[in-house]
């Protein structure tokens, strides 16, 4: 992955992809030194499954360009409400805005550094809720 951009500009670049494609409440989070299973998270809010499916190929298609690899990708007959592309040391989340609710990552994974960017005016309250540590 490091090749033709850093995990860091891989992780931005995704982020400002999944914003140009209608993605909401775009959240790019850095995990280095939380975890060693990968370095980002990068999530966005989807409105459908139309919606889900083109911002995977989107993001097909860019790490095709790129020469990333993608390791694997929920099956899409399994759970419409959350998919996950795992680029090894990035991991993409595309989550219905009840699932991302539920499990709200973003206050789950709050102590990592974040750069967040909302492209809808609904911004992440959940960022912005950690009075119950």
């Amino acid at each position: 992955m490091e090749d033709m951009l850093s995990v860091t500009e891989t992780a931005d670049a995704l982020g400002k992809l999944l914003q140009e494609h209608n993605g909401q409440d775009v959240s790019v989070l850095d995990l280095r030194g939380v975890n060693n299973w990968t370095d980002f998270f990068v999530i966005t809010t989807v409105t459908s499954k139309t919606h889900m499916d083109g911002l995977e190929r989107h993001i097909k298609d860019f790490c095709h360009e790129k020469d990333i690899d993608i390791f694997g990708s929920s099956k899409k007959d399994t759970d419409e409400k959350w998919r996950l592309i795992d680029l090894g040391s990035l991991i993409v989340h595309l989550m219905t805005s009840d699932s991302r609710e539920f499990y709200d990552l973003d206050r789950l994974w709050r102590y990592s550094s974040s750069s967040q960017s909302s492209s809808s005016s609904s911004s992440s309250s959940s960022q912005s809720s950690s009075s119950s540590s």
